[in-house]
């Protein structure tokens, strides 16, 4: 089954272009574009796990090693698409203009973090496994109702894919052909459980068979491959062509979450490997040597930019307001159930009736 569903690549881990289709779309500008992107969302993850150390930051859900497939991704939508991320596609919303400060807020537990900036279609991070799928086929179903060229992308882990929730957002998007991209990144393990574990077909992207769409795997450690078959799988949703299931192929360096320990799994020296040979910044910066684009001045000049952006994002991320107690309780449901009176009645007490 591999060989009916082959990785897909147009350059290569050394920099290379193999895929002279796209070469004429592959401009200076679109690929320092690429570059900023995936250092921008690296460095903002860096600083994550660095608050997270110094209990400025709850428990954080790091993604190094994924830029190329959440920032490959994210520029291909069109600025009304759905974005349905994950709790750990933060890379993907910032891309996508989530606000900066309001992310962080988010790691630290605050509802204003679900709170994307105005006009962006941006659901709240999903922390329940593979429950955002469907909700992405019912928004671009909507859309296509409405009679709108908008889309809808709903990324997942390969851990998703295990669950009722994937197989009936793929039906219902398959069955109303509706305008959706479903992102998964297989990073080979959920949590602790590697993927052999977990299902007995060789690929996800096989699994598109079953719902008559288009299924592909592509390098996700490939920015290039990324972004211009997501474009291509949008172009066919925005024709009426319906869904598409991509399967990006990648790898995370670090822990699942700050509070995980993968050494207890998987062998970490893997990482190192990877790193020094796939990592996916590493190939747009060879890439860009290789075809006279890399400009040190340049790449100088963005990463103080990115460092200044992330450092004042921390700033407001800390002179934030306190959030306010009665969120706790007030949102659960419309009218609170008693239970939910009780226990905002008690904890108030405990704080001597402040809210």
């Amino acid at each position: 089954m591999t060989t009916k569903f082959p990785i897909f690549q147009i350059v290569d881990e050394s920099g290379e272009l193999i895929n002279e289709q796209y070469k004429e779309q592959i401009t200076e500008e679109l690929v320092k574009t690429f570059y900023y992107n995936m250092v921008r969302i690296r460095t903002f993850d860096r600083k994550a796990i660095s608050l997270q150390r110094q209990g400025r930051l709850g428990t954080y859900a790091p993604f190094e090693g994924q830029e190329a497939s959440q920032v490959g991704s994210a520029l291909a939508l069109e600025k009304d698409d759905w974005v349905f991320p994950t709790y750990r596609d933060h890379g993907a919303t910032l891309t996508f203009g989530a606000n900066m400060a309001r992310t962080y807020l988010y790691w630290n537990g605050r509802v204003e973090g679900c709170v994307p900036e105005e006009g962006k279609k941006i659901f709240p991070p999903a922390v329940p496994i593979a429950t955002q799928i469907p909700h992405a086929a019912g928004a671009a179903m909507a859309e296509k109702r409405k009679g709108t060229n908008n889309a809808a992308i709903a990324y997942f882990g390969d851990g998703a894919t295990s669950e009722g929730d994937f197989h009936e957002g793929l039906n219902f998007a398959s069955v109303f052909q509706a305008p959706t991209i479903f992102f998964n990144q297989n990073n080979g393990f959920a949590i602790s459980v590697p993927i052999e574990k977990q299902m007995n077909s060789e690929t996800i992207a096989q699994k598109a068979v079953a719902y008559d769409m288009p299924g592909i795997r592509v390098d996700g450690n490939d920015i290039f491959a990324v972004y211009f078959q997501t474009k291509e799988g949008l172009d066919r949703a925005r024709n009426g062509e319906g869904p598409t299931l991509i399967e990006a192929m990648t790898w995370r360096y670090g822990a699942h979450t700050t509070a995980d320990d993968p050494t207890k799994y998987r062998n970490q020296s893997d990482s190192n490997e990877i790193r020094e040979i796939r990592d996916p910044l590493l190939r747009v910066e060879r890439y860009m040597k290789l075809n006279g684009f890399w400009d040190e001045e340049w790449v100088e000049k963005i990463k103080e930019e990115i460092t200044n952006e992330v450092e004042q994002a921390v700033k407001d991320m800390e002179s934030f307001p306190k959030p306010n107690v009665n969120d706790l309780f007030d949102h659960v449901f419309e009218t609170p159930t008693w239970t939910i009176a009780k226990q905002k009645e008690q904890y108030l007490q405990l704080l001597g009736g402040e809210g």
